[in-house]
């Protein structure tokens, strides 16, 4: 990132590289999650009480606070690494 910065590129651009490829990464999990969770479904409904394995509610409810947790979790560092002197960066690689 200090390289970008230092070439020219923009701290919000730099933000931004961060949160879509990070998010891009989650949203291929969820996908992963999504289909092995349909595929198990036999077995988690015996583990499961008053909830059924495919209640759409609970899935879109898991799935928004998995997507959630991962934004924050990727928007913190990158916005602390955006607001980083590009010199500094330089001369630490």
């Amino acid at each position: 990132m200090g390289i970008r910065l230092a070439l020219g590129a923009t701290s919000g651009g730099v933000l931004r590289m961060v949160l879509r490829e990070s998010l891009c990464l989650v949203l291929i999990g969820v996908a992963i999650r999504a289909a092995a969770a349909l595929m198990s479904t036999r077995f988690v409904s015996s583990l499961l009480f008053g909830v059924s394995a495919t209640d759409p509610l609970t899935v879109a409810a898991a799935t928004l606070l998995l997507v959630f947790v991962a934004a924050v979790a990727s928007f913190l560092p990158a916005l602390r690494a955006s607001r980083v002197d590009p010199m500094v960066a330089l001369r630490c690689e």
